[in-house]
């Protein structure tokens, strides 16, 4: 097995500080730093020092940090290689992914995995991009569906494999009978100058909303914020304002509202990523999932190009 506490290095490196680390790996920020020095004494080198309120990592440890990827990735795939080799699945296996995947995607592709290993013991978390590749990192995820984000690992990460699963494209959202509903193609710019409703600042949909409009060339007008579609439907339905909503997430039927798909270049979408740690990808467990999760988005959106 590989030694836990390089693990820890690496939730310390992505975070920058013990505090945070510690609430990824669920330990006490003085079992971070015990690890830490403990290692750090074992090697006979100094990995962290101080920087405020911060820490930063020595050059000894990025050295070591880029042998832990090179050490985990074959780990991963000796695992996978060793699960091709059983015969059936089996043990805890956990899909993680942020709330509309969660909630559209995830639970058929548990059901399948349920109902056809019953040896294996499937859980879900839901949970924002961000936290996902923690939850990875730290071994608590065996999969994960994310959106990508300012803040999310560049593909070149080499601690994930993170691979385009589908596009979600956004729709319009407006009041019935707005003016815009009676054009026969509406852009993202027609909506320029409509008050918006977004997420919180620091929400995944936020940064969706705002990247989408500052590609079409303006910012929203934030007139109010809503985290939930319903909570934002129901303000657009009043006559608030106007929000975009991913086409995987379904709204409800009774609010007098107009879903407008949205045409020109670039036409607006969530790019969702399929992430495991890297080497995993040829688990067949996970390749199992990964065909369902793609079978029930196909019966949800149209064939992606491509």
């Amino acid at each position: 097995m590989i030694d836990s506490r390089l693990r820890v290095l690496q939730l310390v490196a992505k975070h920058g500080t013990v505090t945070a680390a510690a609430q990824a790996l669920h330990y006490t920020p003085s079992a971070v730093s015990y690890q830490l020095r403990q290692l750090s004494a074992e090697l006979g080198v100094e990995l962290v020092v101080p920087q405020g309120r911060r820490i930063r990592l020595t050059s000894a440890a990025h050295a070591l940090l880029h042998h832990a990827e090179l050490l985990h990735a074959q780990w991963e795939r000796a695992k996978a290689e060793m699960a091709a080799l059983a015969d059936e699945p089996g043990g805890p296996f956990t899909l993680c992914g942020f709330s509309t995947a969660a909630t559209h995607l995830l639970p058929p592709a548990a059901a399948e995995l349920r109902d056809d290993f019953p040896n294996l013991k499937v859980r879900l978390i839901e949970a924002e991009p961000a936290r996902c590749f923690d939850l990875l990192l730290a071994g608590d995820a065996d999969l994960a569906l994310v959106i990508v984000t300012a803040d999310t690992p560049p593909l070149s990460d080499a601690r994930f494999d993170q691979q385009p699963l589908l596009d979600d494209p956004l729709d319009l959202v407006t009041p019935l009978g707005h003016p815009l509903t009676d054009r026969p193609a509406v852009t993202l710019a027609d909506a320029a100058n409509e008050p918006w409703i977004l997420g919180r600042p620091d929400s995944t949909y936020h940064q969706l909303v705002t990247t989408a409009c500052m590609a079409a060339g303006f910012s929203p007008n934030i007139a109010h914020y809503a985290d939930e579609w319903d909570t934002g439907t129901a303000l657009v339905a009043h006559g608030f304002g106007v929000i975009l909503v991913p086409r995987l997430a379904r709204l409800h039927s009774h609010w007098p509202v107009a879903r407008i798909p949205l045409h020109g270049e670039p036409a607006p979408a969530r790019r969702i990523l399929a992430v495991t740690r890297m080497g995993a990808r040829d688990n067949p467990t996970i390749a199992y999932a990964l065909q369902a999760i793609t079978k029930t988005a196909a019966g949800i959106l149209p064939a992606q190009p491509g």
